[in-house]
C-alpha cells in the first residue's frame, strides 16, 4: 500500500504529460486530512453547541479581563461547569475531554486508513468504510468527464476533490480529498486512460525519475499535509488562458434581467392587485419574494464569478466559482446537445447563454443533475462563437452561418430552414415564422421561439433516435411534432408544428445520417487528435455583433 505525495511531477515536465505514479494500478490512500474535512462539519456543530451553552461564561471571562470590577453573572445552580469546579473534578474532566479527542483522532485515522483508491487500465475504484464497507467502480470507457472541486476551506489547505462522472444514474465516483497537484495529475491520467491511451511508457519514466522507499513516501505526504496547514494553499496550478472574459457588471446585470425577474414582477403585480381588491395584508408576501429572489441572485452570481473556458488536449476546461472553485474538463464526444438561448430582456444588449446536455452521473431527481449544464453564463456574439467552436470542433466552416445568421438571428433572406407552414399559425401565433429545422452533415439544428429565442444543435453522432407525434389538431392541420432524442438535460429536442411531409422526410434522413455519423465518429478516442484553437475575436458589425 502506497500513499499519495511522492507522486509529484518532476519540475520541467510538460503540463499535458501523463506524470502521476498514482495510476499504476495499486491501491493508494487519500490525503491525510481527508477525514477532518469530510467529518469536520460534525465537529463544527458540536463546537457550536458547546459555545452556545457556555456563552455567558465566555462573555464573563472577557468582561473581567477588560473590566475587573464587573459584578459576577449569576450562574444556574445546575450548571455542569459549576458542578465540576465545586467538586474539584477539573482534572477528571480534562482527562475525559482528552479521551474524547483521542477517540476522534483514532476514528479519523481508521477512516483514512480504509479510504483508498486505484486507477487501472480499465476502471477507477474507491473503497471506504470500516464496519460498513463500500466499493465503487467507474469504467474508463464510460467516463463522461472529471470535475475538480476546491471548497474554500480545502483550498486554503491546498486540497481538492475529484469527481469522475460516469454514464448512468448515481454512477459518479469521488476521490476526496487529494492535494491540488496530485488531483490535477490524477485527473490528467484518468482522461488519458479514458481516451484510449495507456500510461505504461510515462509510468516507466516516472518510476526512474521518482525513486524512494514507501516510508519516505509516507513521510513526504504527512510533511506536505502539515506544510499546507501552516503555510496555506500551495502555489496556483497553471491554467490555460480563457478565450472568454465576462465582466462582473455584465454578469450581475444579466442575472437581474434573467427569466426570474419577469416572474418576480408578475408576482408583485398580482400581490399589489390583490391588496387593492382584497386585503392589504397580501402586500407582506412581497417581502419573502424579494428575500428569496435576492438569495438566488447572490448564489448564481457567486457561482459564475471567476469564469474561464479554454481548450486543452483532454477537452474543454471550464472553471467557475468564487468561494468553491469548480473545474470541469469536458472531453470531445461527450457533448450530446448544445443550445444557445436569449431571454427577452437580454436582446437590447445582444447577450446569449450556452448550455449543453451531457452525462452527469446523478439521478434525474438530484438537484445537482444539471449543475454543469451551463457552459457560458452570458456572452456577446463573439464569445458565443468562440465557445461553440470549442464544443463543436467537427463543424465545417461552411456550416457556421446556420448557427447565427440563419439560426439565432434568422429567419433572413435565403433562409435554409424548413419552417412551420402558415396554416399552422394558430398553434404558434407569434413564432410560426421562426420555428424550423435544418439537417446538415454534422448536426441537426432546431430553431424555436420569438420571445425567448433558442437554437438547439444536436450532433448526429450522439443522436440516439428520432420521434414523430401527432395529435387530433395537428392531424387536421397536417403538421407533426419532431423530437430528437438525446440524454436527459436542459436542452430540449422537441420542435412542434412541422409540416407532416417534411417531418416524415426528416425522420428518414436523420436516421440514415445518424447511422453514418456514428460509424465514422472517433471522438470517443480523442487523445492525439488535438483540440481546436479558439477563433480570434470577431470584428464588430454594424449591429454591434460580430461580422
Amino acid at each position: 500500500m502506497t500513499v499519495p505525495g511522492a507522486g509529484a511531477a518532476p519540475p520541467g515536465r510538460a503540463p499535458g504529460a501523463a506524470r502521476s505514479p498514482l495510476s499504476d494500478g495499486e491501491w493508494h490512500r487519500m490525503h491525510p486530512l481527508t477525514p477532518l474535512f469530510r467529518g469536520g462539519l460534525v465537529l463544527v456543530v458540536v463546537a457550536g453547541i458547546v459555545i452556545s451553552n457556555l456563552r455567558e461564561r465566555i462573555i464573563d471571562f472577557f468582561l473581567r479581563t477588560a473590566v475587573p470590577d464587573v459584578p459576577d453573572f449569576e450562574q444556574d445552580s445546575g450548571d455542569p461547569v459549576d458542578f465540576i469546579v465545586s467538586h474539584n473534578l477539573v482534572l477528571l474532566a480534562l482527562v475525559a475531554v482528552l479521551g474524547v479527542v483521542l477517540v476522534l483522532i483514532g476514528l479519523f485515522y481508521l477512516a483514512w486508513r480504509f479510504h483508498t483508491f486505484r486507477i487501472t487500465g480499465d476502471d477507477v475504484e474507491v473503497r471506504q468504510g470500516v464496519l460498513f464497507r463500500s466499493h465503487r467502480r467507474a469504467p474508463l470507457d464510460r467516463v463522461q468527464g472529471v470535475n475538480l472541486t476546491r471548497p474554500m476551506l480545502a483550498r486554503l489547505c491546498g486540497m481538492a476533490k475529484l469527481e469522475v462522472v460516469g454514464a448512468g444514474a448515481d454512477a459518479n465516483v469521488k476521490l476526496e480529498y487529494l492535494s491540488t497537484s496530485n488531483a490535477e495529475a490524477v485527473r490528467a491520467d484518468i482522461l488519458r486512460l479514458a481516451s484510449g491511451r495507456r500510461l505504461a511508457e510515462a509510468q516507466a519514466r516516472d518510476a526512474t525519475a521518482t525513486p524512494g522507499s514507501r516510508v519516505a513516501a509516507a513521510a513526504s505526504v504527512v510533511t506536505e499535509a502539515m506544510t499546507d496547514l501552516v503555510l496555506g494553499a500551495e502555489d496556483p496550478v497553471a491554467e490555460p488562458e480563457s478565450v472568454v472574459a465576462i465582466p462582473v457588471a455584465r454578469l450581475m446585470l444579466a442575472r437581474v434581467l434573467g427569466g426570474g425577474t419577469l416572474v418576480l414582477l408578475v408576482l408583485v403585480v398580482v400581490a399589489v392587485w390583490g391588496s387593492i381588491v382584497g386585503t392589504p395584508w397580501i402586500l407582506f408576501t412581497i417581502v419573502p419574494m424579494f428575500l428569496g429572489f435576492g438569495a438566488v441572485l447572490v448564489r448564481s452570481v457567486t457561482k459564475s464569478l471567476r469564469y474561464a473556458i479554454a481548450p486543452t488536449p483532454d477537452g474543454v476546461r471550464i472553471t467557475y466559482g468564487l468561494f468553491t472553485t469548480v473545474t470541469e474538463i469536458l472531453p470531445p464526444g461527450r457533448i450530446h446537445a448544445v443550445e444557445v438561448s436569449q431571454p427577452l430582456l437580454w436582446r437590447p444588449a445582444g447577450w446569449w447563454a450556452v448550455r449543453v446536455n451531457r452525462m452527469s452521473g446523478r439521478s434525474a431527481s438530484s438537484g445537482e443533475s444539471d449543475q454543469f449544464a451551463e457552459v457560458l453564463p452570458v456572452g456577446d456574439r463573439a464569445d458565443v462563437e468562440r465557445v461553440l467552436r470549442l464544443l463543436l470542433p467537427a463543424m465545417p466552416d461552411g456550416q457556421w452561418p446556420l448557427v447565427f445568421e440563419h439560426g439565432i438571428l434568422g429567419p433572413v433572406a435565403g433562409d435554409p430552414y424548413t419552417n412551420t407552414p402558415k396554416r399552422a399559425w394558430p398553434l404558434h401565433p407569434l413564432s410560426w415564422r421562426r420555428n424550423g429545422f435544418q439537417l446538415s452533415a454534422p448536426a441537426l439544428f432546431l430553431r424555436r421561439g420569438v420571445v425567448w429565442r433558442t437554437l438547439g444543435i444536436f450532433p448526429l453522432a450522439r443522436l440516439q433516435s428520432m420521434g414523430l407525434t401527432q395529435g387530433p389538431l395537428s392531424r387536421a392541420l397536417r403538421v407533426a411534432t419532431v423530437h430528437a432524442h438525446t440524454i436527459t438535460g436542459r436542452v430540449s429536442g422537441r420542435l412542434r408544428a412541422v409540416d407532416r411531409d417534411a417531418a416524415v422526410a426528416l425522420f428518414t434522413q436523420a436516421e440514415a445520417a445518424a447511422i453514418a455519423a456514428g460509424a465514422a465518429d472517433r471522438t470517443h478516442r480523442w487523445a492525439g487528435e488535438g483540440m481546436p484553437v479558439a477563433a480570434p475575436p470577431a470584428e464588430a458589425g454594424p449591429d454591434g455583433g460580430a461580422s
